[in-house]
């Protein structure tokens, strides 16, 4: 399990007696790369704090499509499971690992508690709704004001930000968390190459536009 200090690194805001519930309730989970966290339709037990590694979080339509929402990065909180712990609802979405994780579970009914006995879980909570909310505005604009060739760019420095300059992606990978088709975006990709945006290598391709 982790420390308190390790706690207090992590999530800053939070007050002492917090912390020592968290560590006495709370399980410490971990995951490789690519294990799938949450799905659509899932009955939600705890909610998840991320300690290592990035979570990605997709939308799926009716015929599994996907579309890439937002990262989840140590010390924060999946807002999706938040909601559903405390209103009892299924997931709407599908969580997966794209690195090897570790993440705090909390059982549902100590959440609630901490609620109205913490100050600094409330105030969390709602800094965790707010900030993904934020991030949300910012995906909808882009689906329904922009172009796909300005989709691509606002998603690719969502990347770089995350991951640094060089994208580890295929066209295919980019494809499926924007919902389109490989030619296209491999059409987009060549562009952006002949315009100086990116560099393109084996399997991957670096961002130099300033």
């Amino acid at each position: 399990m982790l420390s308190i200090e390790q706690l207090k690194h992590l999530f800053p805001d939070w007050e002492a007696g917090l912390y020592e519930a968290v560590l006495e309730h709370a399980e410490l989970k971990e995951a490789n790369a690519g294990k799938i966290l949450l799905k659509k339709g899932q009955n939600i037990k705890s909610a998840m704090l991320v300690v290592e590694g990035t979570i990605k979080l997709y939308q799926e339509d009716e015929d599994g499509g996907e579309y890439f929402m937002y990262h989840l990065n140590p010390g924060e909180a999946c807002a999706v499971t938040l909601v559903c712990n405390y209103h009892h609802e299924q997931s709407q979405v599908l969580a997966k690992a794209i690195t090897d994780i570790k993440f705090l579970a909390i059982p549902v009914t100590y959440m609630e508690k901490w609620l109205n006995e913490f100050k600094s879980w409330h105030h969390f909570v709602i800094k965790t709704y707010r900030s993904r909310y934020e991030e949300l505005l910012k995906t909808i604009h882009e689906v329904a004001f922009k172009n796909m060739d300005e989709r691509l760019e606002f998603y690719i420095k969502k990347q770089v930000d995350q991951f640094g300059i060089t994208v580890k992606l295929t066209h295919q990978d980019i494809a499926n968390d924007l919902n389109t088709s490989r030619e296209v975006i491999s059409r987009l990709l060549k562009k952006m190459e002949q315009n100086g945006w990116i560099k393109m290598n084996r399997n991957a391709f670096d961002w130099i536009k300033k």
